[in-house]
């Protein structure tokens, strides 16, 4: 046996083995998995939007008016009309001077937090932020202070300890994997307190939270005072990409040294045309945000009620606790034959003991829908004796 084929076994033995499934036809509240339909409940697709006819349109126009790819990236050849439409949009929408595009969420935080952040620097980072945010303080190579998820006043001994050294806070908006809100206020208090840049990921925000989906910082009150917002095309507006918003003076910084940005390949026209279009309905109906949050409300109420632990928060993550790896795949898998696909959550993305089921509700979603899910959880849950171990729903109650 090759060390590989060790590493892979000790994978399956600990339930942490991972294999792709494949989704026929597009995303939508029901979908063709492995040949067969059944409800989907773990896209990120939060407002239906990445098979909008008016999203789709868009892509297929600027595929034929600007080609299929960008051919470069955006400081050489790549770089344009596209881009530099949905960027100004973004920008608007989001309330900054200025918008910058990324290859992807990931590329976004590596490449952003990277270059606000430097040797001799600390970078102050949440317990449960994103991976990509994680690496990028790893890339940074500033010494980073990892605090306590939600704890303010953890933070702000880490930033009296650090001193003038303190460059930048970094937190998620909406956490992906707990559904729960950063304390946004207290954050930007403590980094207007210490001279310390403030940088939210809106991924799981925008579209979903604030006035108009504008996101976290939107519904804290706070746009235009968070230094650096960061969000996602690739979910609620169902395309791909990300973007940077900011002042005119720190986009071109970052278009001059994130090297995530200077040394990859613009995005392709049409992906940049059907967030557009995407950002368009999203400001023209804004209602797809009011039922997203109603249906949100209405599976976490299913779910409770069928005694299961719900993870706190009021957003469309609706995690719910099992503990254990191994069972967390085998209630994933039975409630997969009761035709729900919702897709069990396991370290390295959380902590260990802390594994669960991580809902996401879409606005296109029925009521009936949601309930019948509910109940498929509840029944595979007491045929499998789960009900959340004290450790995991402390985990998500955190």
């Amino acid at each position: 046996m090759t060390e590989i084929a060790e590493r892979l076994e000790e994978l399956q033995d600990q339930g942490l083995h991972r294999r792709l499934r494949l989704v026929g036809g597009p995303q939508g509240p029901l979908v063709t998995l492995d040949g067969n339909q059944v409800l989907l409940l773990c896209s990120n697709d939060y407002l239906g939007l990445a098979n909008h006819p008016r999203v789709k349109g868009a892509a297929a126009e600027a595929a034929m008016r600007w080609g299929a790819g960008a051919g470069a990236s955006r400081l050489i050849s790549g770089n344009m009309q596209p881009h530099s439409r949905l960027e100004k949009r973004l920008a608007a929408f989001k309330g900054y001077e200025s918008a910058l595009l990324f290859g992807s969420g990931y590329l976004a935080n590596t490449g952003t937090i990277a270059a606000l952040a430097g040797s001799g620097e600390v970078v102050f980072s949440d317990e449960l932020n994103h991976a990509s945010i994680i690496d990028g303080c790893r890339l940074s190579r500033a010494e980073t202070f990892v605090y306590r998820h939600g704890d303010v006043e953890h933070l702000s001994w880490g930033l009296q300890k650090a001193g003038e050294r303190a460059a930048l806070i970094v937190t998620d908006g909406v956490f992906s994997m707990d559904g729960d809100v950063a304390p946004l206020v207290d954050l930007v208090t403590l980094a207007r307190r210490h001279d310390c840049r403030l940088m939210v990921d809106e991924a799981h925000a925008t579209g979903a939270l604030g006035p108009g989906g504008r996101g976290s910082v939107a519904a804290a009150g706070l746009s235009g005072e968070v230094d650096v917002v960061m969000g996602t095309l690739g979910k609620a507006l169902g395309s791909y990409g990300a973007y940077v918003c900011a002042d005119r003076e720190t986009t071109d910084y970052l278009l001059n040294t994130a090297r995530s940005f200077v040394f990859s390949t613009a995005l392709p026209p049409p992906v940049a045309a059907a967030g557009l279009a995407a950002l368009e309905l999203l400001e023209s109906q804004p209602d797809r945000v009011g039922r997203l949050s109603t249906n949100a409300a209405t599976l976490r109420q299913a779910l409770t009620d069928e005694g299961l632990a719900v993870g706190g928060g009021e957003t469309q993550i609706v995690p719910v606790a099992v503990g254990d790896a191994k069972a967390t795949m085998e209630l994933s898998g039975q409630v997969l034959e009761r035709g729900v696909f919702a897709q069990g959550i396991r370290p390295p993305t959380v902590p260990v003991g802390s594994s669960r089921l991580r809902f996401t509700v879409m606005s296109t979603h029925r009521r009936e829908e949601l309930q019948h899910a509910a109940r498929a959880v509840g029944a595979a849950a007491r045929e499998l004796g789960i009900g959340g171990d004290r450790h995991a729903v402390a985990q998500l109650a955190a």
